[in-house]
């Protein structure tokens, strides 16, 4: 008898973990579409549900042959913009750029594309024989999506939405490029040739000292700005904080593991007072707001290797985002 049962119990959990095996692999394979409205303060008529898409963290994953889920799925979605906002690769090191490629390639609506790198991307550019884009950004540029070196404007009837680059909009002078803290810096970013090329850039950006009431700001970033880094650059001289409509971007997959209650387990931000380990639920994902600033944080695409044998997600699926302004 004692023998039956145990078997009976070997079985059930046989089988418990095939089933969970078989949902988790479904789970990492399907796509979520996440709408999301944002409130922006004086929003012009002219902007009222300007429609923005996310996708962020791919991590070379691929959704069916040559990407064909995932592009059906956006190509399916009504937008005025879409921004990639990093870690479409897997390592600075890959050259693996076809899913990536595949999926840029495959998509319809380019007219408003932008992209900004994140830690696992391959380098953004190369400063031998001048400064110049990399390989990874030359093609993802011919297939017609452009790297958002400073800041883009998309005008209706008159009116502004510009994006920015996050790290770049918050030098206060071209004095201080290459020391921005809290984010991986390239091997390069504190070389002459590269500076002086940032230094143009910074240029640009200054065009948002002359912003109107009407106009919209928002940011692209890799990385979530917490609350703890937001006021270090509030009280850094050397920093300049804009006034953001809105913040987006990516890195944390939401707490790539998650647990039922309890939420996110870890997430990678040296800025959290616990090092990332058990964050706080609202600043993981979605919509928030802190001191006056909106911040959206996609969960995104693919799974990071940080730990080799937990390459994949757990009670969170892929998703794509899509923000509308009101």
């Amino acid at each position: 008898m004692v023998v039956k049962k145990t078997a009976v119990s070997l079985l059930l959990g046989i089988v418990a973990i095939i089933v969970l095996i078989s949902y988790v692999v479904w789970d990492n394979n399907r796509i979520k579409l996440m709408e999301q409205e944002v409130d922006i303060d004086q929003l012009p008529e002219q902007l009222q549900g300007f429609r923005i898409l996310q996708i962020t963290d791919l991590h070379e994953k691929e959704f069916g042959d040559n990407q064909q889920k995932l592009i059906e799925a956006i190509n399916s979605i009504d937008y005025d913009a879409i921004v990639f906002t990093g870690d479409m690769l897997d390592s600075t090191e890959s050259n693996n750029y076809t899913p990536f490629y595949h999926l840029i390639e495959g998509i319809n609506n380019k007219e408003h594309a932008w992209f900004v790198p994140g830690n696992t991307d391959p380098d953004s550019y190369q400063l031998e024989p001048v400064v110049r884009k990399s390989e990874f950004i030359q093609g993802m540029e011919e297939r017609g999506v452009e790297l958002l070196e400073s800041i883009d404007t998309v005008s209706k009837d008159g009116h502004r939405i510009s994006f920015v680059n996050f790290e770049l909009s918050i030098i206060k002078s071209p004095e201080n490029l290459g020391e921005t803290e809290g984010v991986v810096l390239p091997a390069y970013a504190k070389d002459e040739r590269f500076l002086t090329y940032q230094a143009s850039l910074w240029e640009d950006v200054q065009v948002l000292d002359g912003m109107r009431e009407s106009d919209v700001l928002v940011a692209l970033n890799h990385y979530p700005v917490q609350d703890a880094r937001i006021e270090s650059i509030k009280s850094n001289s050397n920093m300049h904080w804009r006034d953001f409509d809105l913040i987006m971007a990516g890195h944390y997959h939401g707490g790539q593991i998650r647990l039922p209650l309890i939420g996110a387990i870890f997430v990678p931000e040296p800025w959290f007072e616990s090092n990332g380990f058990f964050p706080q639920s609202d600043r993981v994902k979605g919509l928030w707001e802190y001191d006056g600033t909106k911040q959206y944080v996609s969960t995104g695409l693919g799974s990071s290797d940080v730990i080799p044998f937990l390459k994949f997600r757990f009670f969170n699926p892929p998703e794509i985002n899509l923000l509308v302004l009101n």
